[in-house]
């Protein structure tokens, strides 16, 4: 078995990523071979090469299949525990594939800025902006299936919304600090594509 192919399986975790579909679900089985389909995938790749160019801790347990037992969480990532996949929210590889972006996203900013700290409301809002504007998590077709229909300025509009529910799920983040942390680092984590060209 390759280092891609050994993904581990935990049960009950506990994560921050919303889902739009809480109520749908995947056997673990299922789900541990569609990350493994997800490892395939161009931006998968591109994440997985420049974290390893940066030094950063990649394989092969970086990545976790679980049962969440958060309502509408699709996944998570934790220093030094690595990128949860919620198993039992998931549907389609589609989803896992977006989750699974976002996640090396904040996985690559944790390694990359040495002295990120996630009780930080403000490096925390910055690679929520970051991981839902280079994901595609705001792609104005996924903002139309979660019923967005506003077709100008969605995506940042989506970005802000979906980071601001981040950094309020952060205990060490109220309402108004998640808000003003949003805010305040917003024009820096927006422009900040690296190690992307452009927002993908």
């Amino acid at each position: 078995m390759g280092e891609e192919e050994s993904i581990p399986i935990c049960h009950d975790a506990h994560t921050g990523v919303e889902t739009a579909n809480p109520h749908a679900g995947m056997s673990q089985d299922e789900c541990v071979d569609r990350i493994r389909n997800s490892l395939k995938h161009p931006t998968v790749r591109f994440l997985r090469e420049h974290m390893e160019k940066a030094g950063c801790p990649v394989w092969p347990r970086l990545i976790t299949a679980a049962n969440c037992s958060d309502q509408g969480s699709a996944g998570g990532y934790a220093s030094r525990h690595g990128v949860t996949i919620c198993c039992n929210h998931m549907t389609f590889q589609d989803e896992i594939n977006q989750v699974v972006i976002h996640e090396l996203i904040h996985a690559y900013d944790d390694c990359r800025a040495k002295n990120l700290d996630w009780k930080n409301c403000a490096h925390h809002a910055c690679s929520e902006i970051r991981a839902n504007h280079l994901s595609g998590d705001c792609h104005y077709k996924r903002e139309l299936l979660r019923g967005f229909m506003k077709i100008r300025g969605h995506e940042q509009e989506c970005v802000r919304r979906r980071a601001l529910k981040s950094v309020q799920n952060n205990p060490y983040c109220s309402n108004a600090a998640a808000k003003d942390a949003i805010e305040a680092v917003w024009d820096v984590c927006y422009n900040d594509t690296f190690p992307f060209d452009r927002a993908p």
